[in-house]
């Protein structure tokens, strides 16, 4: 029988396991500590376990990390990891350190099925699903890795911040997101704050309900368009879930949110969703929602066919915004010199969904609104749209 890998449990799930083997609750509590705080996966090593529980565990568990394929560090101090998860699959996870904090950028599914039109990741394709542990073990290991590295002193954290937007879409993987959520909160385990802990999603509206009431942490919205026909384009996923739905979920979720607002990212694309007519349309959203909004520079790659809005533009439609009381910043680009920055993780993916064959398509067409018409451009229709 193959070994349980206990990076799978959350405290809860890890006291059951250990129930299992006639352990009380406590000693549960002691091995999650050895594993998460202090990043043990030889048992022998725990000295404070009782040696009939580490002799128990040497025969049907172990604490199995993801093996690394490569590590890249960029000039501004980004660490992107690819991590191999079997099967053909890996997938990328990365570091940020700032002044003040440091984040780590975790994936969540080997590829995507999203198929968002300016993602590295969804021109890919899907895969599968990753574990709770395969989760899990990209904080494990960069964590202690940056501690040994860092030469941090006991207890002195090198994460501090964790952003569910690396490969995929992590509430289309509902049942291993919230135990490894679980993992990074306790105060048994990583001691993250709900505030520090950000889960971002183009929309799945169902779950964000659902992450309501199972484990509310941040909340981040992939937007990208004001209105749905440009949405419906950029992000499929609007065609089942429009804007409409998706603020009415969101204003639910703030019900029970950590923080009083949602953060809408907003990828910047030359002469799409970049014009005048989209950030008065974005202001009335805020209206609607308690946001934030976070500018985000397109990373072009080739098969997008979309290019970067100039910093002009951006600074332009950000004035707009700011002009009209809304908080807006506009994201720093980190890691571009390595693939590491927004919408570049793509990893090597195993696709089950034919995504080179769905994702050539011809460029997006906008057609300006007449002069003086506030209206939102119109986005002409394509074949393959409903």
């Amino acid at each position: 029988m193959t070994p349980a890998n206990l990076l799978e449990y959350d405290l809860d799930g890890l006291a059951a396991f250990c129930e299992k083997l006639g352990e009380k609750r406590f000693r549960a509590t002691q091995l999650f500590r050895w594993i998460h705080q202090k990043g043990a996966a030889d048992f022998t090593a725990m000295s404070d376990l009782a040696k009939s529980l580490r002799d128990k565990l040497a025969g049907v568990a172990q604490v199995r990390a993801l093996d690394v394929i490569s590590e890249q560090a960029s000039s501004d101090g980004t660490i992107k990891w690819l991590f191999d998860v079997g099967g053909g699959n890996a997938v990328e996870t990365v570091f940020i350190p700032e002044t003040d904090r440091g984040t780590l950028c975790v994936s969540s599914q080997a590829g995507c099925a999203v198929g968002c039109r300016f993602c590295s990741t969804g021109h890919q394709g899907f895969s599968r699903n990753l574990t709770t542990g395969e989760i899990v073990a990209q904080l494990w290991f960069a964590e202690h890795h940056l501690r040994r590295r860092l030469n941090l002193a006991p207890g002195e954290r090198a994460i501090s911040n964790v952003v569910m937007m690396g490969m995929g879409e992590p509430l289309q993987n509902y049942n291993a997101l919230v135990p490894a959520l679980r993992v990074m909160l306790d105060d048994h385990g990583y001691g993250l704050s709900r505030r520090r802990v950000t889960v971002s999603t183009s929309g799945v509206v169902p779950m964000i309900d659902r992450l309501r009431v199972d484990c509310p942490v941040a909340l981040a919205v992939s937007l990208h368009a004001p209105v749905d026909p440009l949405r419906d384009d950029l992000v499929p996923l609007n065609r089942k879930y429009p804007i409409a739905e998706l603020l009415a979920a969101c204003e639910r979720y703030l019900e029970a949110a950590p923080r009083d607002f949602i953060t809408f990212e907003y990828c910047m694309l030359d002469g799409v969703n970049d014009l005048p007519e989209h950030a008065r349309a974005l202001v009335k959203i805020s209206q609607q929602v308690s946001c934030k909004f976070n500018l985000i520079p397109f990373n072009p790659f080739p098969e997008s066919g979309l290019k970067r809005s100039p910093k002009e533009r951006v600074s332009a439609f950000a004035q707009i915004l700011l002009d009209a009381g809304v908080v807006t910043t506009v994201r720093k680009t980190r890691g571009d010199d390595i693939d590491a920055a927004c919408g570049q993780l793509a990893g090597e993916v195993q696709d089950r969904t034919r995504a080179s064959e769905r994702m050539t398509r011809a460029p997006i067409r906008v057609h300006r609104s007449p002069p003086g018409d506030d209206a939102v451009p119109f986005v002409a229709p394509e074949e393959n749209r409903r």
